[in-house]
Formats: structure tokens, sequence, C-alpha cells
């Protein structure tokens, strides 16, 4: 969230008065003839004015009339490994930027970079994502909305996010599993299949669908434009009024 301080009101104050003395000394000069005259008056009101425009200024922020705030939301991207989670979020992400409201973007991968060694076994995803859920409270407690995009497999798990957090969008990106191997220029698919990698979401492990999102990508069929779009425009309709 953005205040106006002092010192800017008295700046924009000055700036603003430089355009209405001249305006003032022209005005005079023009009906009395003297510029002497109009160089006073502009002058006084100058001094007069900056001061009462400083107070006035102040006094507005103070003033919740005409003012809306706009409530912290948190968009939950789910879906299948190598989905498009990712990309599409950061999609969203790049869009919401510039309405210029408090946000963050968080990622499963960055998470796990900071907090290394968290396994994959189904109580340890789920402790995780717990403690996703408090970083996310935190930014909301701050005014901040939040993007986050992670596997989230589990109901269980996305239902603790949903009571933790406010203004909870559970975005769907659903992609069959077929087109998820496809894409899977990290290989790590075939590591699932040859057992390399454990409780791997959708090969080794569950995948519980979503059952009542707020809002279903299917990347089979949309394009990121597609999608982005669907995204900010139900964003704005029910938290940016």
């Amino acid at each position: 969230m953005y205040i106006e301080t002092s010192k800017r009101s008295l700046i924009k104050g000055v700036s603003w008065r430089f355009v209405a003395t001249t305006t003032t000394i022209i005005i005079v000069y023009v009906f009395f003839g003297r510029l002497d005259l109009a160089i006073a008056a502009g002058v006084l009101e100058t001094f007069a004015k900056i001061f009462l425009y400083f107070f006035h200024e102040r006094i507005w922020q103070r003033i919740k009339f005409g003012r809306q705030r706009i409530d912290p939301f948190n968009l939950w991207f789910t879906g299948l490994p190598l989905s498009g989670k990712t990309t599409l979020a950061d999609a969203v992400f790049s869009e919401l930027k510039k309405s210029d409201i408090p946000l963050e973007r968080i990622d499963s991968k960055d998470i796990r970079d900071v907090i290394p060694n968290v396994g994959f076994e189904r109580e340890e995803r789920h402790r995780h994502l717990t403690r996703v859920g408090h970083l996310i409270k935190t930014l909301q407690n701050n005014s901040v909305s939040s993007i986050a995009s992670f596997v989230s497999p589990y109901k269980e798990s996305r239902q603790v996010i949903n009571d933790m957090t406010n203004n909870y969008v559970e975005v769907y990106v659903k992609t069959s599993l077929e087109t998820c191997k496809q894409r899977d220029y990290k290989g790590v698919y075939q590591k699932a299949l040859s057992g390399e990698l454990k409780n791997f979401t959708g090969i080794s492990d569950v995948y519980d669908d979503p059952e009542s999102p707020h809002i279903i990508i299917d990347t089979d069929t949309q394009s990121i434009e597609q999608a982005t779009a669907t995204i900010v425009q139900f964003v704005k309709k029910h938290y940016m009024p």
C-alpha cells in the first residue's frame, strides 16, 4: 500500500502554486495595469495557499469517504507436474502488476530452494504447504496479495490453504497426463516411470482433482493468452472494483 507523505504533498503544493500564481499575476496586471500590484498579489496568494493546500491534503488523507480498500487475494494454481502452472501464473502476475497493487509471486521451486530437504511423502507435503499458507497469511496481514503455483495434489492440503487465507481463488490447470509427459523437458516423468523418483504425482502418487475450483484452465485447448485474460478478468471483477 502507498500513502501520501508530507514531503510529497508539500512539493505538489509548490508546483501547483507556481502555475496558479503566474495566472493570478497575469489577471491582476490585465485588470489594473500595474506590475508591482500584480506581483505583490501573486506572492501573498502563494504563501497563503501553499499552506492551505498542504493542510487540505492531509485532512483528506484521514477521510475514508470515497476510498475503497482492495482486500488481498490468494490465487492458487494447482495441477499435475508440467501442466503449465508456473508459466501461466507468471503471465498472470505480469499482467496484474500493471494495476500497481501490492502483489507477490510464490512458486514451489523457489520455496523448496529456501526450505531444502523437504520430502515428498504425503505428510511431508502437507506440512510443507501449511508453511506456505502461513507465509501467504503473513503477506495478507500486510495487505499484499499473492499468486502461488504448487502441484498441491491432496484435497486436504488445498483445503488448509483455503481455511488459512482470505479470498482464496483456486485455479485448476487441467492438463492430461499424456500432454504433461510430452512437455517433460526435465525427464522427470521418465524417471518416475522407471522407479527412480518415488511419490511422483500422477505416476506413483495420486492427484485429487479439485471438486469445485473457481477457475478451470484446460491448457490442451486454451492458449496462455486466453487463459491469462480469463483469470485477470475474474480477479478484477471480484477483487479490484
